[in-house]
This record gives structure tokens, sequence and C-alpha cells, in this order.
């Protein structure tokens, strides 16, 4: 797979067969990913990769706090301004409707979509993740060298025949998952990714990008 196939081919998947992950194509993905760019070389990225009994019991403490309604943990960074600004709102939007009307849920109906929403903590059935953190120390810009090294990840994992879906949702259960994990105090949890073999059965609508005259300008001699 050349690199322009696995970027046009990665895209969040939410529907995973059971069928396992090799732990050595995890090491050597993360093995390569390790090569992302950073700013001076700092790699401010901390993965947990996580199989088995743990991502289990990770899904099995989300899942208990869903069925008790409680309440998402305090939250450690802005997923979102709150005041979201054209035309960053209307893609956001655009996203939501083809999400969800792609399952059949109006946008009124609120249950529905907190249900679909809760698929998140079990990972889509992936039966590998990982859970990316970051040190509280560090600002913007290491932000953004971990944004590379994730879609490094990302890209890697297709070159393996894998699909893979990036969380924040998990940032809302940091707590639970910190619960079995036991990261360093000092590290915030970003997000997770669910990795896996897609089930093609699963219906997965690719969202759409805008026009390149949308967000490049190119200016010419």
């Amino acid at each position: 797979m050349d690199v322009y196939e696995a970027v046009t081919s990665r895209r969040a998947v939410r529907g995973f067969t059971d069928r396992q992950v090799p732990k050595e194509v995890l090491e050597r993905v993360l093995s390569a990913a390790a090569w992302a760019p950073s700013g001076s070389n700092l790699q401010p990225w901390h993965t947990y990769a996580v199989t088995g009994r743990p991502l289990a019991e990770i899904k099995k403490r989300a899942g208990e706090r869903l069925a008790a309604g409680d309440p998402w943990d305090e939250p450690e960074y802005e997923q979102y301004p709150s005041a979201l600004k054209s035309p960053y709102r209307e893609r956001r939007s655009a996203f939501g409707e083809q999400r969800y009307g792609s399952l059949g849920i109006p946008r009124e109906d609120t249950e529905a979509r907190q249900r679909a929403a809760a698929a998140n903590w079990d990972c889509f059935g992936a039966p590998a993740a990982l859970f990316c953190y970051i040190d509280r120390d560090l600002g913007r810009p290491q932000w953004s060298d971990v944004g590379m090294y994730l879609q490094t990840v990302m890209l890697l994992l297709r070159a393996e025949g894998l699909q893979s879906c990036t969380q924040m949702a998990w940032a809302k259960f940091h707590r639970t998952v910190a619960e079995v994990l036991s990261p360093p105090d000092e590290l915030l949890l970003f997000c997770g990714m669910s990795i896996g073999f897609e089930d093609v059965t699963v219906s997965h609508p690719r969202t759409g990008r805008a026009p390149l005259d949308e967000t490049v300008t190119f200016f010419e001699g």
C-alpha cells in the first residue's frame, strides 16, 4: 500500500471484528511511528497499547458507569471552543447529521444519539486500543506533535491492513482508564484509539472534505 492509498483509505471506523491484532504488528507500527516529527525531538507522546483482559476491564468499568448514569469526569482540556464559529460549526453539524442519519437517528432523538455514542466506550468492538497521554506541563506545539504522531500511527495501521478510530470520548472517562493503567499523575489523557480489522457488514459513511480552495491558498510566481 503506497502513502496516497493509506491516506485516502484511512477513516474513522466504528465497527470491528473480534479478530485479534498480533502484538508484533502493534510493536512494528509503534516502533516506526516513533519517527514522527516533533519540535526539538521532544517526542511528547506517552502511549499505552492495551489488549486482552486490561482492555476488557476498561470497557467493563466504562459500561458500568454508563449504565449507572454517572456523569462524565471533569474535563482536563477543552475539546471544542464553546462558541464554534463558521465554517467549523457547519462542518461539525454536517458530520453529526451524516453520522446519526446513517443510523436512522433523527436530530431530535437525543436518547438514541446517546446510545449510539455509548459504543465509543466499547471501542466499537475493537480488540485493541491505544490510550495516548501528554505531559500536563507541555504546550500547544507539543499537542500538535502528538497529533502528527497519531496520524503516523493510523497510516501505518492501514499499511498493516488494519483500521482505527481516534476518540477524544475517552477523555470523558479518564479516571476509569487511569484505574486500570495507573499513569503517572503528570500525564493527561488526550484520546483513545480503537484498532482492529474492519467489520465490513457495518456501514461506515465517509465524511466529506472541504474543497481545496476553502483550505489552501496558492501563491505562484
